[in-house]
This record gives C-alpha cells, sequence and structure tokens, in this order.
C-alpha cells in the first residue's frame, strides 16, 4: 500500500510528455527563433561538390506570422532584386523587368539546396500543426504536420533543446515520406535586447549529394514596420528601409 502511495504521489507531481502542447511549444520556438516583427542581414552560400560556392547577401524584414520582404545585396548580378511572401504566396521582382512575377515555394531564388520557402521562412506554427510530441536525452522532438498542400514540406522533424527551446535540427519529408532535407542549427548567438538564436543554418539534401548550403545571420533586431512594405508596389523600394 505504502509503495502504492508512492508512485500515485510521483505521477501527481511529474511532467509528462503527453502533458505538453506542441503546439504552444511550436509558437515559443518561433518567437525565440525571431522576434514577431524585425529586420535582419544575412549570407547564404552554396557549396557544390568541388568546393566551389557562390554567394549572395540579402536585406530581410519580417512582420507578423506570414509576412516577409527580401533585398539582394549582391552578387552585382543580382543586385536590386527584391522578393516578397505574404502567407503562402510569393512573388520576385527583377528591375529590368519591372513587374512582380508569381515564384512558388520549392523554388529557389538562390539556387543550392534552400529553397523560397527556407529563405523567406514565416512562423513554422503558421504552417504547420503539431502532431506529436516525445522528449529524451535534453530534447523535445516534434512531429508536425502541414495545414494545406501549399506548404512547401508535406511532414516536418524538428528537434529542440529543451532549455533554450530552440532548434537544433529539421528533417523535412514529402507527402510520399521522402526525406527531401535536413537542416543544422548552429552557433548560438546574443544579438542583443533579448534575442538568443543560431546564428548559422546549414542545409544538405539526400536529393543533391555532394551539394551544401548556409545561411549566416548578422544585425537582427526589433523593428517596426508599416504594412506597406509587405506589398506589391513596394517591392521597388525595399531598399529605402536600410
Amino acid at each position: 500500500m505504502q509503495k502504492f502511495f508512492i508512485f500515485l504521489m510521483a505521477m501527481m507531481f511529474a511532467s509528462p510528455v503527453y502533458a505538453i502542447d506542441g503546439n504552444e511549444l511550436l509558437k515559443k520556438v518561433d518567437r525565440n527563433l525571431n522576434p514577431e516583427t524585425f529586420e535582419m542581414y544575412r549570407k547564404i552560400i552554396n557549396i557544390e561538390p568541388d568546393g566551389s560556392k557562390k554567394e549572395f547577401v540579402m536585406y530581410s524584414a519580417k512582420k507578423g506570422k506570414d509576412k516577409v520582404v527580401s533585398l539582394f545585396l549582391s552578387p552585382a548580378s543580382e543586385k536590386g532584386r527584391s522578393s516578397l511572401r505574404v502567407g503562402e504566396n510569393m512573388w520576385l521582382y527583377i528591375p529590368n523587368v519591372g513587374k512582380p512575377i508569381r515564384i512558388t515555394s520549392l523554388q529557389s531564388v538562390t539556387g543550392g539546396i534552400f529553397n523560397n520557402a527556407d529563405i523567406m521562412r514565416i512562423d513554422y506554427s503558421t504552417e504547420y500543426n503539431c502532431e506529436n510530441v516525445e522528449r529524451a536525452e535534453g530534447k523535445y522532438l516534434l512531429d508536425l504536420k502541414a495545414k494545406t498542400k501549399a506548404v512547401a514540406y508535406d511532414k516536418v522533424k524538428m528537434w529542440v533543446d529543451d532549455k533554450g527551446l530552440l532548434p537544433i535540427k529539421i528533417e523535412c519529408f514529402a507527402s510520399s515520406g521522402m526525406l527531401i532535407k535536413t537542416l543544422y542549427f548552429k552557433e548560438i548567438k546574443d544579438f542583443g535586447n533579448g534575442i538568443v538564436r543560431p546564428a548559422v543554418t546549414e542545409t544538405d539534401s539526400p536529393l543533391h549529394k555532394g551539394y551544401k548550403s548556409i545561411m549566416i545571420f548578422a544585425k537582427l533586431k526589433k523593428r517596426d514596420l508599416a504594412d506597406e512594405v509587405f506589398t506589391l508596389n513596394y517591392m521597388s523600394r525595399v531598399g529605402d528601409l536600410r
């Protein structure tokens, strides 16, 4: 009887994984990765099997859970181009074309392994529902399922550090169950004003053996932005934000 009482008390004061709300946890991960509204600079490096590299530098801004705009600063061939994402809708503006053109989440404005969904990342909780959470060895494992068929990846497995609530690794899957790519989050950095997050994201893919892409974050900070910034008419003027 005494053993049963001790077991009962242990169960009452324990924090079982099944009691964790995965969707609330995912929202916390989103906010730890980025403020809700912010600006930043990024360098994207695409590395080919022979070791050759191509680099892009971008200025980006995000507002709310699903609005992102980016401006290419280099190389010279890309300078002045901008991209816009509002929900699952994406556009690319090319100065000498003068009119935004539609692009898709699985395309890539930079080539390499990062696609447009990765480069113009909105909140994970906007695109995915958490179907299951497991906890072991200082990590949470979140099984995520796309809310709609418009999302780039049908399923995502996200490993999250259980102290900082920041992603460590993400595996992205097609609806067939095929692994499309893996994202690795590295080099935790204090950007100031309470923003502490990975400064580097790397990715590789079993579909592109020997290829690798790296995204390096800099000057990430909170900033209030007008709704006008995230419109087609503003795409030619994104540089005015800098």
